[in-house]
């Protein structure tokens, strides 16, 4: 608890140290190129008052949120697919390769092309763009998986169910958790690219419009609480997760 509590004022003190910066470039800086840390915050309150705020950022969100789930899922099965059978590793490289090295760009372009200007393609395209990076850090995984202690389960002659969940599984959390930290951190900019191109709501519209006025403030003002609900995930949900799931690792 004692490291925790360290933890948590180191990350606090981080933070403060970021404002106090930022409020030492806006006072060198004009305040229409960088407005204070007050007025982008009082932004925030009208654009919460006035509900536009929270109504784009709850669009927003439930994309990440879908798109999250189907890359986690997909790319974690294929990833443990490539990891135990090299077969299937030789078969789906070239697939795996392409996939990494294609811009995120491309691939909404293309899926609002073939699918529309609709929430399944945009959804789809984000999609896409990560789940090579959950396969390349799954498979890792699954490749670094004791083999020993799978031998040991089949000695004690164990269900396939009780050795997966509770031998198998286990030692692929740390490979998940990464993987899920990098997705969250993809996941959102993509998502704003992609209703930046082809939605007519979420944050990522919202800040195309806001750029189309030059409206810094505006701009600083979705990006700071987006940038919070990320951190928000990663405190309050990731990090005491990946706490609880590898404890038996102390």
């Amino acid at each position: 608890m004692a490291v925790q509590r360290g933890e948590r004022r180191l990350r606090i003190a981080s933070l403060l140290a970021f404002v106090l910066l930022w409020q030492l470039a806006a006072s060198l800086a004009d305040s229409r190129t960088l407005p204070d840390p007050i007025a982008v915050l009082a932004r925030i309150g009208a654009e919460t008052a006035a509900l536009t705020l929270p109504v784009h950022l709850a669009v927003t969100l439930g994309r990440v949120a879908v798109a999250f789930a189907v890359a986690m899922l997909v790319g974690a099965l294929v990833g443990m697919a490539m990891g135990r059978w090299r077969q299937v590793d030789a078969f789906l490289d070239a697939w795996l390769v392409l996939g990494l090295n294609i811009p995120a760009l491309v691939t909404i372009i293309l899926c609002y092309v073939w699918f529309g200007l609709n929430d399944w393609a945009a959804i789809l395209a984000v999609a896409i763009n990560k789940i090579p990076t959950v396969v390349v850090t799954v498979r890792e995984g699954a490749r670094a998986v004791d083999a020993k202690l799978l031998e040991v389960a089949r000695a004690y002659r164990l269900p396939w169910r009780t050795t997966f969940l509770r031998v198998y599984l286990p030692q692929l959390v740390p490979y998940f958790m990464a993987a899920a930290r990098s997705g969250l951190s993809l996941i959102w900019k993509i998502v704003l690219v992609v209703e930046l191109l082809g939605r007519s709501e979420g944050v990522g519209f919202q800040l195309n419009v806001l750029f189309q006025f030059f409206d810094i403030t505006g701009i600083l003002a979705y990006t700071l609480v987006f940038a919070a609900v990320v951190l928000a995930a990663e405190g309050w949900v990731l990090r005491p997760l990946e706490r609880r799931l590898t404890g038996w690792r102390a």
